[in-house]
């Protein structure tokens, strides 16, 4: 992965094309404001969005069974007519 400097102003007027670029060409930005570094911006790829997807659906599940938010399949099927 390619790392590159640029100003927050930069940042801010081309976030746009900035975030395709990083995406094309696997680049990483490190924003500055006054040549202090403030954050990181990095692309994420397909498969890391599907794992994040599926670790906020683990844990709302999780929460649901928690709080007893549950059916089993008995109920579902009372429920549809089944």
């Amino acid at each position: 992965m390619i790392t590159k400097l640029i100003g927050v102003k930069e940042f801010r007027q081309n976030v746009t094309s900035l975030y395709k670029k990083a995406q094309e060409n696997n680049i990483q930005y490190v924003v500055l404001n006054r040549n202090q570094p403030i954050f990181k911006v990095s692309p994420l790829s397909k498969k890391d969005t599907v794992i994040e997807k599926l670790a906020l659906d683990v844990e709302e599940a999780r929460n649901d069974v928690k709080n007893d938010r549950v059916h089993d399949f008995e109920d579902v099927c009372n429920e549809l007519g089944l």
